[in-house]
């Protein structure tokens, strides 16, 4: 099957932060109720096809700020030949470069990011600060650029003004669609989100990506989150029961939104 469309029918939820009164989070329980899950390596057709490969790792990692290059660069400093194919190169010319219009990014050598460690290379495949993460027992969310680890969960601000003349900021939890990456995206050869092979997790993305979300919404928020998935999933799997005893399964789940890259 192609990737589906980026236009569907989406279920939202929104609660106010229990850590912050003038917080509302918008959470595309869609999306984070979905099935996706990273296929790296497992039929990952990469988003450049001429490098199947190096996934989407190709364009190089842009940095939030000053301190998420701060971060990277000290992770990088406790690589070593054996972990970082490239290392060498970053030692000698550095791990940062700009882009055409003067943000600051991972480097990218022989076509793809200074810190992917090609196919064959013998200390392992794939990010080596993703690597590194495993083998210190962290979380990726310490070692990784802030975009890297964030895929393919979107975090979007923006501040309204309601009717009554008060301010709040809404922040959107969402899918990192192909519109994530900007007007890059149209030219993206494939991208994972919205095929169908790469959603075939086992648990659905709130679960799997736990770590993600509380890394971007807080504790309290994700625990608020977590039991409106919770609900969700165990409504759909009602219908899906029900549909399946009865003719009509397309009725039954419309309302639900299910994610079109699921399985049916």
């Amino acid at each position: 099957m192609p990737e589906v469309s980026l236009d569907f029918p989406r279920v939202w939820v929104e609660f106010s932060d229990p850590a912050d009164a003038d917080q509302l989070f918008r959470c595309d329980l869609t999306w984070l109720t979905s099935s996706w899950t990273c296929i790296f390596g497992r039929g990952c057709k990469g988003i450049d096809a001429t490098k199947p490969d190096d996934g989407c790792c190709v364009l190089g990692a842009h940095f939030s700020d000053k301190a998420d290059e701060k971060r990277t660069k000290k992770w990088a400093d406790k690589l070593t030949d054996e972990t970082w194919q490239y290392r060498r190169s970053g030692l000698k010319k550095g791990v940062v470069e700009k882009d055409e219009d003067g943000g600051r990014k991972t480097r990218v050598v022989d076509g793809a990011c200074i810190f992917l460690n090609r196919k064959g290379f013998a200390g392992g495949e794939g990010c080596s600060l993703h690597s590194l993460a495993l083998r210190e027992g962290l979380d990726i969310t310490e070692t990784k650029p802030d975009v890297c680890w964030q895929l393919p969960v979107r975090r979007t601000f923006e501040r309204v003004t309601r009717p009554d003349d008060t301010e709040v900021l809404v922040v959107s939890i969402q899918e990192y669609d192909r519109r994530g990456w900007g007007p890059g995206g149209h030219d993206l050869d494939w991208y994972c989100t919205g095929d169908p092979i790469a959603h075939v997790a086992t648990e659905p993305v709130y679960v799997t990506e736990r770590h993600t979300l509380v890394a971007l919404m807080g504790e309290a928020a994700y625990d608020v989150l977590a039991t409106h998935c919770d609900a969700r999933v165990a409504a759909l799997a009602d219908a899906r029961a029900a549909a399946r005893t009865k003719r009509a399964r397309v009725a039954r789940l419309a309302p639900l939104a299910p994610h079109p890259a699921d399985p049916a």
